[in-house]
């Protein structure tokens, strides 16, 4: 689609492709004469809770097994990012088209074992490589760009408030990344320069060591220590999931489901009961929670509680 399209133009709209007709509709939504004043009203930062809700939305399909409700929230999520472009080209900034052009460089780049020479044309030229390479491959580009990047963008300030020019393996993780995945990719950049355990054993004995540290914080009601050892105990196993090739959000997000369902059966156990859960011991819900799962474990995986 012409960028300079005017939203009023009417001309071969019919005509044209399904995503140049979104990219046309966005353009009519933020009209200021004709457009929607909700649409109008957002800004790069309103935008942001929307967009982690369409994230979560797409995840919760995918994890639903429903296709039809996963091509629709995808559009959703195919909707934030022409929305952020929109806003960028009112501002004079990059458009949909650039956000493509980049995102087809970048893994032109990222795979030189399917395209030698960084081109589209390039493809069927195979390069027997096995996942581990490719893996330690796109590691070291990755670390190359954000290198390259860093000598673009420079100033960057050291401990001393000076100008530091110099690059970490851990440069450009988003601040905002939830607390489970930045452990994980911290622990993944430090490892790309060899800077891990060899095998998951000894990342288990660190796990051990952890949850021992935190018992001597939490004998000594020390609450500053336990948080601190907490925190480690976490990263520990976050480490541990990732040399077992676990994701550990999604592990922890199974964990929910099933804890939820057994909770729920556990509930109706009671009320068929009669029983009021704050009026009975424990040993009595464990009784119940013991009867949930047994019930729920023919058709859900894991059996953690």
């Amino acid at each position: 689609m012409n960028r300079d399209r005017e939203p009023g133009d009417q001309s071969q709209l019919a005509q044209l492709s399904p995503v140049d007709r979104l990219l046309a509709l966005m353009s009519m939504l933020r009209d200021a004469e004709h457009g929607c004043p909700w649409d109008l009203k957002q800004t790069f930062e309103s935008l942001i809770p929307h967009t982690v809700e369409e994230v979560h939305e797409v995840i919760h399909a995918i994890e639903s097994g429903d296709r039809d409700e996963l091509r629709d929230e995808l559009g959703d999520l195919l909707f934030q990012v022409v929305f952020y472009a929109q806003l960028s080209r009112e501002e004079g900034g990059f458009d949909f088209q650039d956000i493509a052009a980049e995102i087809t460089g970048k893994l032109l780049r990222r795979h030189p074992h399917v395209f030698p020479d960084g081109r589209l044309e390039s493809f069927g030229q195979k390069q027997e490589l096995s996942a581990g390479e490719v893996v330690g491959n796109w590691e070291a580009i990755k670390r190359a760009e954000r290198a390259a990047k860093g000598k673009t963008h420079g100033n960057r300030n050291g401990a001393n408030g000076e100008e530091d020019n110099s690059a970490s393996v851990l440069d450009g993780l988003p601040r905002s990344l939830p607390a489970l995945e930045k452990a994980r990719k911290l622990q993944q950049r430090a490892a790309g320069v060899g800077f891990d355990w060899p095998s998951p054993p000894p990342v288990l004995d660190k796990v051990r060591e952890e949850v021992g540290e935190f018992s001597a914080a939490l004998a000594a009601e020390d609450s500053t220590a336990m948080r601190g050892e907490l925190g480690d105990m976490l990263f520990a196993v976050v480490n541990l999931a990732r040399h077992c090739r676990i994701d550990p959000e999604s592990a922890l997000r199974e964990s929910n489901r099933r804890f939820e369902a057994r909770f729920r059966l556990l509930e109706q156990l009671a009320l068929d009961r009669g029983w009021m859960l704050p009026e009975r011991e424990l040993r009595e819900l464990d009784e119940l929670w013991d009867l949930a799962k047994n019930r729920v474990r023919g058709n859900q995986s894991g059996d953690s509680y």
